[in-house]
């Protein structure tokens, strides 16, 4: 091995190394698009289903988010008389600038069990004087909704006030009192009548973000760029040993 060579051992191996990692980080990415390609399919086929029965309440402990998040469904039951919670939202498009809470109201299912549904958006300067859900036996179309996941940013909740900052409803129901609550919450299609003060429904489809292959697209470029960077030095490099020889 001649000394240029011997010289380019290190650099290659981190270069190796580098590539290896961004190659790696470009398949990662991919993998991902597959996977949202496959989570928004299946939103917009459950957003666009005729509405059904939801899971019924022997099959809530079994269920998995997949099972049920953004299904489509028509319940029959009334809201209950029971302290309601208060979930953290920046205000959906069209709703102004004020941020405010999403309205959690426990909801009694005829056939039975329980569910937290989330009737609608009030901004926070109308968070204790929004109007109360309406009376009696009535009948609810709207998507289901999985619990949110936290991250080391999110606030801690304030059980105390009834306000949380993630979608959670088992721990939401714990906290109201609520035993053998659903999984899931409901979210009710917009649309009707509504009462001034009422909480305000949000219209539309939740924007899901996918940027997957933009980022492997970056990844990939990145470790084609590597190369050519390597090749490059590994030329002037060898190219100044032979002259010097």
């Amino acid at each position: 091995m001649t000394r240029g060579a011997r010289a380019l051992l290190v650099p290659g191996a981190a270069t190796a190394l580098a590539f290896a990692l961004l190659t790696t980080l470009g398949c990662w990415q991919l993998r991902r698009l597959g996977e949202k390609e496959a989570l928004v399919a299946r939103i917009e086929s459950r957003l666009d289903a005729p509405p059904q029965a939801p899971p019924s309440l022997a099959e809530w402990g079994t269920l998995s988010p997949a099972d049920y998040d953004f299904r489509h469904v028509r319940v029959t039951g009334r809201y209950l008389p029971a302290p309601e919670a208060l979930l953290y939202a920046q205000p959906p498009q069209g709703f102004g600038r004020e941020p405010g809470y999403i309205v959690l109201t426990p909801f009694e299912f005829s056939d039975g069990g329980v569910a937290l549904v989330e009737r609608g958006f009030v901004p926070e300067s109308n968070k204790q004087t929004y109007g109360p859900p309406p009376a009696g036996d009535i009948t609810l179309v709207g998507h289901l909704h999985a619990p949110q996941s936290r991250n080391p940013f999110t606030p801690a909740d304030s059980p105390a006030q009834r306000i949380w900052y993630t979608r959670e409803p088992a721990a939401i129901a714990a906290a109201l009192k609520l035993p053998g609550a659903a999984p899931f919450s409901l979210a009710p299609d917009p649309g009707g009548r509504l009462d001034p003060g009422q909480p305000r429904p949000a219209p539309g489809a939740p924007q899901i973000v996918n940027n997957h292959l933009s980022y492997a697209v970056t990844w990939f470029g990145l470790a084609g760029v590597l190369l050519i960077v390597f090749a490059l030095f590994a030329r002037g490099r060898l190219s100044s040993q032979d002259r010097r020889s």
